[in-house]
């Protein structure tokens, strides 16, 4: 089922009134060596099926990419743009350079893998964050009680980086550079889908 859905998965852009296969859209977006196309499938196939959300806007984090490397993108598919693309830590107890184990149990100090949708923002312990409702029972679904958020953090950095050779982490939340929070967060609030994939 899941390689059928690879092979005829259509996109409706809806503001242009025209279809797109997921191959052209990953084309025309300029994505190669930047999210592999079966990240980006899942993702849509995702988005398609999520039925009240935020129109237009995708976030996926790739969770297969070692922490050195830009793994968060901001994505206007209507538009066929990358918005944004950035480092982005994981937990502390996912692995140090790689992401390699994912948890939904409260104080594992690890990562979270699947669909959520982004809630409201609000001032808080790390400065601005973002909310977010895990959609997936038992992958998932703890997000809230874990506070697992999206905030800015100092050791997402690229001097973090060449001082350590890795990313800081985090207590399983996704955080990113602390000089995006104030344009990536409210433009992803309230209602944008957000897939994590990584290798497990």
């Amino acid at each position: 089922m899941y390689k059928k859905l690879l092979s005829f998965l259509f996109f409706i852009i809806t503001s242009f009134s025209f279809s797109l296969t997921s191959s052209e859209l990953y084309q025309n977006m300029n994505l190669t060596n930047k999210i592999s196309y079966d990240t980006f499938t899942k993702a849509l196939i995702g988005y398609n099926q999520i039925k009240v959300k935020k129109e237009g806007i995708i976030v996926i984090i790739d969770y297969n990419k070692p922490s050195v490397e830009k793994r968060f993108y901001v994505l206007d598919i209507y538009k066929q743009k990358i918005l944004y693309e950035t480092l982005v830590s994981h937990g502390k107890n996912s692995g140090k350079n790689r992401t390699l184990v994912f948890s939904n149990n409260k104080h594992s100090y690890q990562s979270q893998l699947g669909f959520f949708k982004t809630l409201s923002s609000y001032q808080g312990q790390y400065g601005f964050s973002l909310r977010l409702r895990g959609l997936q029972k038992g992958i998932n679904s703890n997000a809230e009680s874990r506070s697992i958020v999206i905030h800015g953090a100092d050791y997402v950095s690229e001097s973090f980086i060449k001082k350590h050779g890795f990313l800081g982490r985090s207590r399983g939340c996704p955080a990113i550079p602390v000089k995006f929070t104030n344009e990536i967060i409210p433009l992803i609030a309230e209602g944008v889908v957000l897939f994590i994939d990584g290798n497990n």
